[in-house]
């Protein structure tokens, strides 16, 4: 459905051109301090505007509506809120008759008997990555309060992207100003990864990317096994942001053409890793090492570039070219979703602990 979590529950609300979107927090703790400033800079981070990213820009201020007082959580649920107001809705009518190849237009359509709202691509929207980033604000402030085994506190979650339209960053892009990701300003790039960009906005086409998450201070038994390890937990919400097509821990989909011997990880004399093909993970419990993982994005559905797909109001194949406003590579604004993501999976962990 719409809520994730069993003691830190988060449940998402609204439609992309609907009068606002917003997320319901249970299970926050009473006493954190919290303010509506302390969401600015993860909500900068997912910002649209700078190239290979729609041109749609909202104002994006959080309102906080219950669950606080006087600068503190109660206890109570926590309800945050976004207005829309930068939309064009009359962008999507085309999709009624021909719904867009790898979109949730027909699907949509199909589960709910043509009553949902289309507009914006409605609740399946990137829109509402904007209420899970803060949530993800508030999980973080939960896990830096939160203590286990060692008194070590979950106090860092970091995402970047490490690959995007195929190119390795490690070896053809310089960056300015640190990691690969939004920061409310131009994106600077430099070699391949540029150019794939470009050609991909010249082509009225788009690319995908990979992002790279690490969790570099957590310490020994978060997660259970099987149905609760921590790479279910984190994958379910990992999977639940809008064109993930793939995650792997440590050493991933090469662990398969490893010897136990290459793949193992030695335990060093304080019983941690010293190595971490594992991504910080043995049956589903965390080992002390980073926990480290990796998320394949699909390029943009969305594209300008003329496709072949099924018109149902003339019933035949046509020709569809995607007017409006999307991404080129939405991955770009991602790296602040997942790590919003994994604080809300360990926030959880954390609470059934």
């Amino acid at each position: 459905m719409n809520s994730f979590g069993r003691k830190f529950r988060v449940s998402i609300f609204g439609e992309s051109h609907g009068e606002l979107i917003g997320v319901v927090l249970d299970g926050v703790p009473a006493g954190l301090e919290l303010s509506e400033q302390d969401f600015e800079q993860d909500i900068l981070r997912r910002k649209s505007g700078a190239k290979g990213t729609t041109p749609r820009v909202e104002e994006d201020k959080p309102q906080i509506v219950s669950g606080m007082f006087e600068g503190h959580t109660t206890g109570a649920p926590l309800a945050i809120v976004f207005k829309n107001n930068n939309t064009h809705s009359s962008d999507y009518e085309q999709f009624a008759a021909m719904p867009r190849p790898g979109h949730a237009d027909l699907t949509a359509a199909i589960k709910w008997d043509d009553c949902q709202d289309p507009r914006g691509s409605g609740h399946f929207s990137g829109r509402l990555t904007l209420p899970i980033v803060a949530a993800g604000v508030v999980a973080k402030k939960v896990l830096a309060d939160a203590t286990i085994l060692d008194d070590a506190p979950v106090n860092e979650v970091n995402a970047r992207i490490v690959e995007m339209g195929g190119v390795d960053f490690s070896t053809s892009l310089e960056m300015t100003g640190g990691p690969l990701e939004m920061t409310g300003g131009p994106l600077e790039m430099t070699g391949e990864a540029q150019k794939v960009l470009e050609q991909a906005i010249k082509d009225g086409d788009s690319i995908g990317a990979v992002v790279e998450c690490v969790v570099p201070d957590i310490d020994l038994g978060y997660g259970e096994p099987f149905w609760d390890s921590v790479e279910s937990v984190i994958s379910h919400a990992i999977f639940s942001i809008p064109g993930v097509r793939g995650i792997e821990f440590g050493d991933g989909f090469n662990a398969a053409a490893m010897r136990g011997s290459e793949h193992n990880d030695p335990i060093g004399p304080d019983g941690r890793p010293l190595k971490n093909g594992a991504g910080g993970v043995n049956g589903g419990i965390t080992n002390g090492a980073p926990i480290v993982f990796r998320v394949a994005f699909k390029p943009t559905s969305s594209i300008s570039r003329p496709q072949q797909t099924f018109n149902f109001q003339i019933g035949e194949m046509d020709t569809l070219a995607v007017k409006g406003r999307h991404d080129v590579c939405f991955a770009l604004r991602t790296p602040v979703i997942v790590e919003a993501m994994t604080a809300i999976a360990l926030a959880d962990l954390v609470a059934m602990k």
